[in-house]
């Protein structure tokens, strides 16, 4: 074995420039795919990132998935009932303390209660419609980004003033309100309040930003008329891939519709699957390229050593060995320029990662990039494959070729 690798190396290494330039193409393949690894990849955690820190990783509302089963449903299996409401029903999760401690004991995270209604905020001439979710600031550090999405004010200043209100700051810009200023809250129920701006935050999510507004848990009650009234937990979980299993739990044990942020985006989610089969074709695409540069080397070393591969072959080697001398010059081609393309990847990703831009439209002023180990051993293995199958074909050409015809000129 150590003969085939010795004879595969002076092969490679009689010809540097164009071994240098099939390892330049691998390189090139190798250096650039990762990059547009780390770059897709980056992006996609830092969407994903957001829009799990915008919102609680578990919502869970006073509705119901399906209705629940009459008596007649549970006596009779062919008794079917649809429609049926009672006469006045009372909005909002029952025994919302009770679901909340029960909850807690077994949830890996934090529970807060909350009431959410919907509402015209008016100011200067300006009516906007919006949702206000009414929070206890004490409880909801633990299920949200809040705390640290404040620009302007605390959370802490929803107690210092009657009827206090948070607002997006989109939202603010949009009606042209500012700290200290007093606008009118008005619902559907016939709620009307005066309340005042006590703070600003930003989500980085521009729904939420500009349709979003925060007050006590009080208040929301005196918006939506009704004393006592929580009509959603907000949840937050350690380990945000597991909120959908949790939501299941929470939704089998309480009865009340849970969703997950998973569920609630699945839509986005959804069109990340197709956006990685096109970044991983595109990254195939590059290095099936790449590939074709070392199939034209090791045709070239293979049609230059035909009166090597003859002696070689009248010396008793067999055409499984004389194959494998040309199978490992492409591997070490391949090999070569993957860790090349290790160094001119990083080196790319280091380059793009430190261009600074402004958009008004993003909250970041660098690209957001992913330095994961597995974006360079696929790109090693796939660089490794083709490499290899490039020059299979060659390989297996000068292996079946006989040595007397390469010796009386025949080939």
């Amino acid at each position: 074995m150590r003969l085939v690798f010795d004879i595969a190396l002076t092969h490679v290494r009689a010809r540097l420039r164009h071994t240098g330039v099939a390892v330049a193409g691998v390189a090139t393949g190798v250096g650039f795919s990762v990059m547009m690894a780390a770059l897709m990849q980056g992006s996609q955690d830092d969407f994903i990132r957001q829009l799990v820190n915008a919102l609680p990783h578990i919502s869970v509302t006073d509705e119901r998935r399906s209705p629940p089963r009459q008596p007649a449903e549970e006596i009779f299996a062919a008794a079917q009932i649809h429609g049926l409401t009672p006469e006045a029903r009372r909005r909002g999760i029952k025994n919302p303390l009770a679901i909340m401690a029960a909850v807690e004991a077994w949830v890996p995270g934090g529970v807060a209660p909350s009431v959410k209604v919907q509402a015209i905020l008016r100011y200067a001439s300006r009516d906007v419609g919006t949702s206000i979710i009414g929070i206890d600031p004490r409880r909801e550090p633990n299920v949200s980004e809040l705390v640290h999405q404040m620009r302007v004010g605390t959370l802490s200043a929803l107690y210092r003033a009657t009827n206090a209100i948070i607002l997006g700051d989109r939202l603010a810009e949009k009606i042209g309100a500012r700290v200290g200023a007093n606008i009118t809250v008005q619902t559907s129920e016939g709620a009307n309040v005066n309340a005042q701006v006590v703070g600003l935050f930003h989500a980085g999510v521009r729904s939420i930003d500009e349709g979003t507004a925060y007050v006590l848990v009080r208040t929301g009650q005196i918006l939506a008329r009704q004393t006592g009234l929580v009509n959603e937990l907000r949840m937050r979980v350690d380990d945000p891939l597991a909120a959908r299993q949790v939501a299941e739990r929470v939704e089998r044990e309480t009865g009340y519709k849970s969703v997950s942020w998973q569920e609630a985006h699945e839509d986005l989610l959804s069109t990340f699957v197709i956006r990685n089969v096109i970044m991983y074709t595109i990254v195939g695409a590059i290095l099936l390229v790449a590939s074709f540069g070392t199939y034209n080397i090791i045709s070239t070393i293979t049609h230059e050593k035909a009166r090597d591969i003859a002696i070689m072959k009248s010396l008793g080697l067999p055409e499984r060995t004389v194959r494998s001398i040309f199978v490992i010059e492409a591997a070490l081609i391949g090999l070569a320029g993957g860790l090349a393309g290790f160094a001119l990847g990083y080196l790319l990703c280091v380059a793009l990662g430190s261009v600074e831009f402004k958009s008004p439209f993003m909250d970041a002023n660098r690209i957001p990039l992913a330095y994961s180990a597995w974006h360079y051993l696929i790109a090693m293995a796939v660089a490794l494959t083709s490499s290899v199958a490039a020059g299979f074909m060659p390989a297996r050409k000068a292996a079946r070729v006989h040595p007397v015809d390469i010796i009386r000129g025949a080939s």
